[in-house]
């Protein structure tokens, strides 16, 4: 039942080292949250697996267009090891997880991993 207009309020409880005015001043401190930790998706160069199955996985997987794809593919041909993007943990674990899924599928021995960036 809400307190009738013409009954008279009880006073405010007295905060502990309120100084007895009924009232405490508590200071604003603004949450800072950090950007999440970023990770590179990188495949490795091997002898078996096709080129032409590296550049469809590159553009499926990662979004490449066609040139990009190919770059990215000669890069990991002739250097041993090619970033592919880079991607929140999550992103990147399901990323590595989708290529190998698709390189076993096609029985290839394509190696892909992720690292901090």
């Amino acid at each position: 039942m809400p307190d009738s207009p013409d009954k008279p309020r009880s006073p405010a409880p007295k905060l502990p080292g309120g100084g007895g005015h009924g009232a405490a001043v508590v200071e604003r401190q603004t949450a800072r949250t950090k950007p999440p930790s970023l990770f590179q998706v990188v495949m490795l160069n091997d002898d078996y697996t096709p080129m032409e199955f590296v550049i469809r996985a590159l553009q499926q997987f990662f979004q490449h267009d066609l040139e990009t794809a190919t770059l990215i593919m000669l890069k990991i041909h002739h250097e041993g090891r090619g970033v592919c993007g880079v991607y929140t943990r999550d992103v990147a674990a399901t990323k590595v997880e989708l290529v190998l899924a698709a390189a076993r599928r096609d029985q290839h021995p394509l190696q892909c991993l992720m690292e901090s960036a």
